[in-house]
C-alpha cells in the first residue's frame, strides 16, 4: 500500500548490456547506422545530448595542464574536424524507488523508509562525418540506497516551524 516509483530511460536491460554496446563500437569503423541499429539515436533515445564541436572542445581542453599528445587520437580527429565534429552524450538508467517498512508509521509520518535500487549509465561518443572516432563510458553498475526519515512528533512535526514563523 506504500508508493513506488519506477524510472526507465533506456532501451538496455542492464548496465552490462549498455557497456557491451558502447564497447562494441570500433573507432574509425563504426558509423551512425551502427549506433541506430543498437537503438542509440538521439531522435528516439531519451536523455541523449547532442554536443557541438565547441562543447566537445570545452570538455577535452579545460586547462593548459592537458597537452595535445595526452588526448586520444579520436578526440584529436574530432577537434581538428571543426564543424564536422559532434558528440552524443548518452544517459541511461533504470531506477526503482520503494517506500518500505510499517504502513501505519509511514502514513502517520512517524517513520518513512525508502529504498532506491537500479543502475545508471553514461557514455560519450564522438563522431566525424557520421563515423565514430571515440567512445567512452561510465556510471553506476549498482545503485542501492536506503533513506530513513524519523519524525518523533509524527504528523505534528511540520507544525512547529509553521507556528514559530507567524
Amino acid at each position: 500500500m506504500l508508493p513506488q516509483v519506477h524510472n526507465e530511460s533506456t532501451p538496455f536491460k542492464s548496465f552490462e548490456e549498455a557497456r557491451k554496446a558502447i564497447d562494441s563500437l570500433v573507432p574509425m569503423k563504426s558509423d551512425v547506422a551502427t549506433l541506430k541499429s543498437m537503438g542509440l539515436d538521439p531522435a528516439t533515445q531519451p536523455n541523449t545530448l547532442i554536443l557541438t564541436q565547441t562543447e566537445v572542445v570545452r570538455r577535452f581542453v579545460p586547462s593548459a595542464l592537458l597537452k595535445r599528445e595526452d588526448l586520444d587520437p579520436g578526440v584529436l580527429a574530432c577537434l581538428e574536424a571543426h564543424d564536422d565534429c559532434r558528440g552524443w552524450e548518452i544517459t541511461a538508467a533504470k531506477i526503482e524507488k520503494k517506500r518500505t517498512g510499517n504502513f501505519l508509521a509511514d502514513f502517520t509520518n512517524f517513520s518513512r523508509r525508502s529504498e532506491t535500487t537500479g543502475w545508471r549509465f553514461n557514455a560519450l561518443v564522438l563522431l566525424v562525418n557520421d563515423k565514430v572516432v571515440y567512445r567512452a563510458w561510465g556510471g553506476q553498475p549498482s545503485v542501492n540506497e536506503v533513506e530513513v526519515n524519523t519524525n518523533p512528533l509524527g504528523p505534528l512535526q511540520e507544525m512547529g516551524p509553521a507556528i514559530l514563523t507567524r
